[in-house]
């Protein structure tokens, strides 16, 4: 099984290939390779008009066709591929566009492909996010330390909130690198797209006056299930702002992540944090979060078997897996839907489908198994 996405932040193909298999209410993810392929550079700008939007979902699909035809043979593929809209008004999510058509993929690698997984949940009346919420619940729900918090630092960041008989509670906290990056590529006249190592923040410092500015933002006082995106976080959202040394507004950019994230795990009296995601890569942001959450235990998903930078790509894994197997991939407590659904659409391969019976028993665990090493 072959799972592909590439992030908010637009930073990479992610790849990661699994074993999965099934057995009562139980998943096996057994973990096989995980790798980060660049980003297209000619797709780094968003679409403007229909023609772009044309140009972009081929270019796109066929990028991760070339990817995942790098990591065959699977039985299927199933790619979250790249969020270019994600539009909430209200509370509510009017619709969500992925785009990386994948008919290319199937066409490239003759594999079934499982695409447009957030719509279906978005119809349902939820935010199609935080997809990761189901990966996380069914993941969690053993850890003798609840509530346990799942957290993923991507261009946004999400937690996941596990604890025992109660239904998983998940949303989108605000930006998690999105305004860093928004600020990186401003300064460098777009050769930069993110403060690697936190070279900048680092040598920075905060500034409480747009510090506060950045917390009065309504998003964080909405009630969940919320979603949000760089529609709302973007460069533009800066503007208005003191200006200040781009060192010290990175600085600050970091402490407004930490301080949102550890906001929100503490109003869910969470007892230990299992963190992944882009954003675990900057050690000026892992450090202001280990502080913001203190005493809070800060974990990495490395720990508990599923490595940082590619949970997300085994999160479209797994997804793919339920959809194929006939289980409900959304997690309706957390993205708001009314009820499970069947998430996405499905691509034939080179020959027809022939898909599993469908499994009756509910899904309630996810058991990560021993690495394997790719052939």
């Amino acid at each position: 099984m072959i799972g592909l996405i590439s992030g908010t932040s637009m930073d990479g193909i992610d790849v990661a290939v699994a074993d999965l298999s099934i057995s009562g209410d139980v998943v096996e993810l057994v973990p096989v390779q995980h790798a980060e392929h660049p980003f297209p550079k000619d797709l780094l700008e968003k679409p403007r008009d229909l023609a772009e939007v044309c140009a972009f979902d081929t270019s796109l699909g066929q990028a991760f066709g070339e990817v995942a035809a790098g990591y065959l043979p699977a039985d299927l593929i199933c790619s979250l591929g790249q969020t270019v809209h994600h539009e909430v008004q209200d509370g509510d999510c009017l619709g969500t566009l992925q785009l990386g058509q994948p008919a290319w993929i199937a066409e490239r690698t003759g594999v079934p492909v499982i695409a447009d997984l957030r719509a279906r949940d978005v119809a349902a009346g939820g935010h199609g996010a935080p997809l990761a919420s189901t990966l996380d619940a069914l993941w969690l729900a053993g850890m003798d330390c609840t509530p346990a918090v799942a957290l993923n630092i991507g261009g946004i960041a999400n937690i996941t909130v596990v604890r025992r008989g109660a239904a998983p509670i998940a949303y989108d906290t605000g930006p998690g690198n999105a305004l860093m990056d928004a600020v990186m590529e401003v300064i460098s006249a777009g050769q930069r797209r993110q403060d690697t190592n936190g070279e900048f923040a680092s040598r920075g410092t905060v500034r409480d006056d747009v510090l506060k500015k950045l917390l009065r933002d309504p998003y964080y006082a909405k009630p969940w299930p919320k979603s949000t995106g760089k529609e709302h976080f973007n460069a533009e959202y800066l503007q208005g702002f003191p200006t200040v040394p781009a060192e010290d507004m990175l600085r600050t950019l970091a402490e407004l992540t930490a301080r949102t994230i550890a906001d929100a795990c503490r109003a869910h009296d969470a007892g230990v944090v299992v963190a992944s995601g882009g954003g675990m890569r900057n050690p000026v942001l892992v450090e202001a979060l280990t502080q913001a959450l203190d005493p809070i235990p800060l974990r990495i998903s490395d720990g508990l078997g599923l490595p940082r930078d590619g949970k997300e790509a085994y999160l479209a894994a797994l997804l793919g897996f339920l959809t194929w197997h006939g289980v409900a991939g959304n997690t309706p407590s957390a993205t708001g839907a009314s009820g499970p659904r069947l998430l996405g659409s499905i691509t034939p391969g080179s020959g027809p489908l022939r898909m599993p019976e469908p499994h009756r028993t509910a899904v309630t665990k996810l058991k990560v198994g021993e690495p394997k090493c790719a052939d």
